[in-house]
């Protein structure tokens, strides 16, 4: 029997964390190459440290000559990304930083796999979906996100021109019944200008737009308050603490409520399962919880180098299923072509919308007018329920 009462924990990061600066960039080098062909290959993996960007891994275009035309441009874009974020520091200034660039041409014996529709890797991915917000998502993460993207327009807009970029934000939510009632705990640490800006100051500064962001309801005079417990937060970004591409998988997914097949996703082109197929089984999940047929549905899929068919397709409804976890299993695959072409397809991925994606989570994001997250989508409800009947 599942778990009803509890306490849950999840943790976001903003877009001016040192690993996010460098899921930022490896997703602009992706988005930049798909904008010229949409069936670039790109592993794109990014350092980040005091006054430097190390950028390598694997690209492919189909006009090698013109992939050297972009090799020029790839400090331009780290540093696009970097002043956008908002970094003007001593150590970590957008306009002052080494930029290093050892990308180079993917490798032929990966490549000779995916040409033939294959999956760019072996490996297991997942996807989950839970009723508990509009958006069906674990609650916890949701509003860790929502509290550091409201915080991130407010610093940018010139509202709080105190804050700098390098933020982190943990929420603690008490269960009943399987459903979130009440907020036990909120870790907040912000970076900020003054070293003389208390704890209190910074408390008072992010305080309402927390409460803007989280129901009331789930706010009570129980609810512990940890804001930049430590005290000065100046130092901050990669100057403060190394930055490394996909190094903040659980941020990026579930917030911890759902497993990860342990792949990253920045930087990957969609023919790397490790992000396509991983969206694909939100999609899924999501679909499924979107149609009634479960409160809560984790799903499964696994892969093989160079192999098209997935070789494994799992479900798991938690007990709040309203049919059998091993129907629907046999029934994803007549409403949804699961090979990675077909994913690529179905999600229309071979765009730039990746870079959007880098902060702020992967998942329980609205569909976009130009494609972004496609995969969140309720669109494959009523094939599913045709299909199950």
């Amino acid at each position: 029997m599942t778990r009803q009462n509890y306490i849950f924990t999840s943790e976001s990061v903003s877009e001016g964390h040192p690993d996010k600066v460098c899921d930022r960039i490896s997703d602009a080098v992706l988005d930049t190459l798909l904008a010229e062909e949409p069936n670039a290959r790109v592993a794109c993996e990014t350092f980040a440290t005091s006054g430097m960007v190390v950028i390598g891994g694997e690209v492919g275009l189909s006009d090698q000559e013109n992939l050297k035309n972009y090799m020029g441009r790839i400090g331009q874009i780290a540093r696009d990304c970097i002043r956008d974020i908002g970094y003007e520091q001593e150590h970590f200034h957008w306009n002052t930083c080494h930029v290093l660039n050892f990308l180079h041409e993917q490798s032929a014996h990966i490549a000779q796999g995916v040409d033939r529709d294959g999956a760019g890797d072996q490996g297991i991915m997942f996807g989950f979906a839970t009723n508990e917000t509009p958006e069906m998502m674990p609650a916890p993460i949701q509003y860790a996100h929502a509290v550091l993207r409201r915080l991130a327009e407010a610093r940018k807009s010139g509202a709080e021109p105190t804050l700098r970029p390098d933020a982190k934000s943990q929420v603690s939510l008490r269960y009943e019944n399987g459903k979130p009632v009440e907020v036990t705990s909120i870790v907040l640490s912000h970076q900020h200008v003054d070293e003389a800006q208390t704890s209190d100051d910074i408390r008072a500064i992010v305080e309402p737009y927390i409460r803007e962001i989280i129901p009331a309801e789930l706010l009570t005079e129980k609810t512990e308050w940890w804001v930049n417990p430590t005290g000065t937060f100046v130092i901050g970004g990669p100057d403060g603490d190394a930055g490394l591409t996909g190094r903040k998988i659980i941020v990026d997914t579930y917030g911890g409520a759902a497993p990860h097949g342990g792949g990253a996703f920045s930087g990957k082109d969609p023919t790397k399962v490790d992000r396509s197929a991983a969206y694909a089984a939100r999609y899924v999940a999501k679909n499924i919880v979107a149609a009634g047929l479960a409160d809560k549905c984790t799903l499964q899929v696994s892969y093989a180098i160079g192999v098209a068919k997935p070789l494994s397709i799992y479900v798991d409804f938690h007990g709040t299923g309203k049919i059998e976890e091993a129907a629907l299993e046999q029934a994803i695959p007549r409403v949804m072509d699961l090979t990675p072409k077909g994913i690529r397809t179905h999600l229309d991925l071979n765009k730039p919308i990746y870079e959007r994606t880098a902060a702020y989570g992967h998942f329980g994001r609205a569909p976009e007018a130009d494609g972004g997250f496609s995969w969140e989508c309720t669109d494959l409800v009523d094939a599913l329920l045709k299909e199950i009947r």
